[in-house]
């Protein structure tokens, strides 16, 4: 059975809603990367900061997480932009 246009853009923004969800801890990480690399200087707020090995992991992760994330946002809000666009919404 073929969902009505209205419900797919709901289904699309739950989707939606859940990658966003899943992707501010990454962005998080990222941040905290960023901070223990260029903004620490050896005095970090928490020791593990002022570790390269730590930070570069923190670097990493976070920035996978955000790519993947970005890669879904596109994936979803097109798909939602083609829904519209063909049902006239």
């Amino acid at each position: 059975m073929q969902q009505q246009p209205q419900e797919q853009l709901e289904a699309l923004n739950r989707q939606l809603r859940k990658v966003q969800i899943i992707e501010a801890p990454g962005t998080l990480l990222f941040g905290l990367g960023l901070y223990g690399k260029f903004a620490a200087k050896g005095a970090a707020f928490h020791p593990l900061l002022n570790e390269p090995g730590v930070v570069n992991l923190l670097l990493g992760a976070g920035g996978a997480v955000m790519v993947w994330g970005a890669y879904r946002l596109v994936s979803i809000l097109s798909e939602m932009q083609r829904l519209k666009k063909r049902h006239g919404l």
